[in-house]
């Protein structure tokens, strides 16, 4: 998803300047909503699922795969929308917004991914239960990395 990082930040500032506590754009399939509390920024980016990268080469027999592809075990993978860093929680003190066991729902938050000094909020886009988390607490994270499995 191509997002000018300037409007993001202009956004962001808007919001902040004017103590608006949310800015919400929509273009197309592409949504953006900024929130601020408590003086803290929230950024939350919402698009289509990414489209599906080329797949490497076939292994050859002696490479067989260990584990089953995450389609193959019937799980849905959340995948991180950009580079930053994963937070289980809106603050140290607070309780993860998600454990492996929860149930999901389409548009509710799992974690916060910090990129360029704004909160990003990443929601679901799937409803179910969580069934594994597979990033760590403080850790950096990969545009396209999994970040959660619901079934």
């Amino acid at each position: 998803m191509d997002i000018d990082i300037k409007k993001v930040k202009a956004l962001a500032e808007l919001a902040k300047t004017n103590d608006l506590a949310k800015i919400k754009v929509t273009d197309g399939d592409k949504t953006i909503t900024i929130e601020t509390t408590n003086g803290t920024v929230v950024q939350t980016i919402a698009a289509p699922a990414a489209a599906p990268m080329a797949m490497p080469a076939a292994p050859s027999a002696s490479q067989a795969p260990s584990a089953p592809a995450a389609a193959a075990d019937n799980t849905h993978a959340v995948t991180s929308p950009m580079v930053g860093t994963f937070y289980e929680a809106a603050s140290p003190e607070s309780p993860p917004f998600v454990k492996v066991g929860d149930k999901v729902t389409k548009g509710q938050t799992l974690c916060i991914i910090e990129a360029m000094k704004l909160m990003n909020e990443l929601e679901s886009d799937a409803d179910g239960t969580v069934v594994e988390i597979c990033s760590t607490n403080g850790q950096p994270v990969e545009f396209g990395q999994t970040l959660f499995k619901i079934q």
